[in-house]
């Protein structure tokens, strides 16, 4: 006997108005995340050998909040011709609750939601207790069990720490389709939107409040999905590898389930060499000196903070300068963080400091419209 679906997304008051509320807010998130907006003194100002975004293609100079503007759509474009075009976008993506139960201050809702036309996919809902609109934040990783605290990795149960900290949560895993004229990773960033658009419905959450957060292969998609939605109000990306960085066999996104996919074309597993070469979208990004700057550079103004790890180590902030560069020329500081550890797997700490990074910018600070 299979369960009873309804596409209607419920409050979970109404269903247990008797539980008490989280607490929403807490002092001193700000304070915990503000020295990790400056770079270590020996990386301040330094650029690294990185094609600045503040130059168009054409070789001219990006002066004004209006030639970004214009620069802006030139790297989304070229970035999309290179990955591979998006389906068509779902303006209501259907989400089905299959069965939803209370777990201490919150409500935990198994979900089937659409992520292309016609392709469902499972996740988990977690909505707080208390009254609504609560912020909301997307959690992507290669199951959905694990973002809802519903396994044993501790360190990735972001969905379940930050719905008791006051956010809704939707935990996704990896589709189980992908176009085939499409990077994965592009594909990815597609599903993460039509998520967001998902969540922005629902009356539990306020649409201008909805991050991204994901940590390795997640980290990876969280970032190519905060990049290329605008809508993400802002991401956090876990030691995913922010630059292609081929001295790195986990910054791999020269492998076909990423953006190495080239029909007709297989290569072996590992970092490229000259006997087992780059190729698909990769291939092509190397050869024109294309690297994931630019695409951090598409979240100016909006913030994001890198957790880094072994992936990710200080000298990363000669990517991100970059950033840092675009957003003082639209007049805005305090948008580019980045923590660091030495191993790769999120600690206590660097997961507190991540969820100090949403409570102060999708809590605090109201997003500017």
């Amino acid at each position: 006997m299979t369960a009873a679906v309804t596409v209607l997304v419920f409050r979970t008051s109404a269903l247990w108005p008797e539980e008490k509320p989280v607490t929403r807010e807490r002092t001193g998130a700000w304070e915990e995340i503000a020295p990790f907006f400056k770079p270590p003194a020996r990386y301040a100002d330094d650029l690294g050998s990185y094609r600045p975004p503040l130059i168009f293609d054409d070789g001219t100079r990006v002066k004004t909040a209006a030639d970004w503007s214009k620069r802006r759509k030139e790297i989304l474009k070229t970035w999309h011709e290179l990955m591979g075009p998006w389906p068509e976008l779902l303006e209501k993506p259907t989400v089905e609750v299959i069965k939803a139960k209370r777990r201490e201050n919150f409500t935990q809702k198994r979900v089937r939601l659409e992520v292309c036309p016609g392709k469902m996919q499972k996740g988990y809902l977690l909505v707080p207790n208390g009254k609504a609109p609560f912020p909301a934040v997307l959690v992507v990783y290669y199951d959905p069990e694990t973002g809802a605290g519903l396994n044993k990795k501790k360190p990735v149960h972001f969905g379940d720490q930050l719905t008791r900290r006051g956010f809704v949560t939707l935990s996704v895993g990896w589709p189980a389709h992908n176009p085939k004229d499409l990077q994965p990773l592009s594909y990815l960033a597609y599903v993460a939107a039509n998520c967001h658009t998902a969540l922005a419905n629902m009356e539990e959450v306020d649409g201008k409040r909805i991050g991204i957060v994901g940590h390795s292969f997640g980290g990876k998609w969280a970032m190519f999905a905060s990049c290329l939605w605008e809508k993400f109000a802002c991401g956090v990306w876990s030691d995913g590898g922010i630059v292609f960085d081929e001295r790195r066999a986990n910054v791999n996104y020269w492998e076909p389930w990423y953006l190495g996919k080239e029909p007709g074309k297989k290569r072996k597993e590992g970092i490229p060499t000259k006997d087992n070469p780059r190729t698909g979208a990769y291939k092509v990004m190397i050869e024109t000196g294309r690297d994931l700057h630019e695409l951090h550079a598409l979240m100016a103004p909006r913030p994001f903070l890198v957790s880094g790890g072994s992936e990710d180590p200080p000298e990363r902030w000669r990517a991100l300068n970059h950033t840092v560069e675009v957003n003082r020329l639209l007049g805005f500081e305090n948008r580019v963080a980045m923590t660091n550890r030495k191993g790769h797997s999120p600690t206590e700490e660097s997961n507190e400091q991540i969820y100090a990074f949403f409570e102060h910018f999708l809590m605090h600070a109201m997003p500017r419209k």
